[in-house]
């Protein structure tokens, strides 16, 4: 449907007034969690694009308290799952459990069934446990014994896992990476930052801050429902196109030094995420439409777990940031 500029017009009003509650959850946030806005502006974009987010750093960088404090902010049902080597797919999903008394097999649900989870060092568990996710990831659904649940929307997998100490970890299998909308490198804080967490953490304001509802379900899903409707022209789709496919044949782009680098390239998956992502962030932005500005910032998100490496790459230390740099570089925008 071709959208005019009135159409536009009407719909960035409709942002901006459906888009409030984010400043509220950012508020809420703020009061126990210092500085990270990249990290919590990439949650909230996973929130609005029913995207799923893997969050990636160090120990103590808060991944756990800003994905946990996200769901106190919104009236919805949080469920939290610590991966360990010894976890059973029936710890996750649920199993059936036979009832002495009635003589039949009774269903009791898993942690899954809540509307955010958070998947807590997710590499720590083996792959069984891992593909018990997938079907819950992409389909929305899961099966227990011969019956199909489906699980409540919002339904959000938000998971961490820690780059350093991988000594008895599980890399995570390429089909659920692929299932991640983004995949967000968190840094250290800046210097004020840490030492505005040093006074907090010593007077004890921390542990006395509060987070607040402010957000309701029903708010989340009529956000997402204005997320899909934000104009995006056709050249920022053909822009989002030349990205993607420039992972797949970076010598049709000019960039043959690419070519020996990368193994594979992103899936269609990483279109639809990018072109979803950006929409995301132009509602975050209070916006109606999409500007190349929005693919490029959530970019890197999107793109740097979906590319696979060549040992030639891994020799030179090459990694999936470095090339999509270059074809953010390279490719023509609009």
């Amino acid at each position: 449907m071709v959208q005019t500029a009135e159409d536009i017009r009407q719909l960035n009003d409709r942002i901006q007034q459906a888009s409030v509650f984010v400043d509220r959850i950012e508020q809420e946030i703020a009061h126990v969690i210092v500085g990270q806005h990249y990290m919590v502006s990439r949650l909230l974009i996973g929130l609005l694009s029913s995207g799923h987010v893997l969050l990636e750093g160090v120990p103590g960088l808060a991944k756990t308290l800003a994905i946990k404090s996200l769901s106190q902010t919104i009236h919805a049902q949080f469920s939290r799952i610590q991966f360990t080597p010894d976890l059973l797919p029936a710890d996750v999903i649920g199993t059936l459990i036979y009832n002495q008394q009635t003589h039949q097999f009774v269903v009791r649900k898993g942690p899954i069934f809540a509307n955010f989870i958070l998947a807590d060092e997710i590499n720590r568990a083996p792959a069984k446990v891992q593909s018990a996710l997938l079907e819950a990831m992409q389909e929305r659904q899961v099966t227990i014994g011969d019956s199909t649940y489906k699980l409540d929307e919002p339904f959000l997998v938000l998971a961490t896992q820690n780059p350093i100490d991988q000594e008895g970890t599980y890399p995570l299998p390429e089909a659920q990476v692929d299932r991640f909308m983004m995949k967000v490198l968190i840094d250290y804080p800046s210097r004020n930052e840490e030492q505005m967490i040093i006074r907090q953490n010593v007077n004890g304001q921390q542990a006395q801050s509060k987070v607040n509802q402010v957000a309701s379900v029903e708010e989340i899903l009529l956000a997402r429902d204005l997320v899909r409707k934000i104009y995006m022209d056709e050249k920022i789709e053909s822009y989002i196109l030349d990205i993607v496919f420039a992972t797949r044949t970076p010598e049709k782009y000019k960039m043959e030094k690419l070519k020996p680098l990368i193994s594979y390239g992103g899936s269609p998956r990483a279109s639809i995420n990018l072109a979803l992502a950006a929409k995301a962030h132009a509602f975050i932005s209070k916006r109606g439409y999409v500007i190349p500005d929005d693919v490029k910032s959530i970019a890197k998100d999107v793109m740097r777990h979906r590319i696979g490496l060549t040992y030639e790459a891994e020799a030179e230390n090459v990694n999936s940031e470095f090339i999509v740099d270059e074809i953010l570089r390279n490719v023509q925008v609009p």
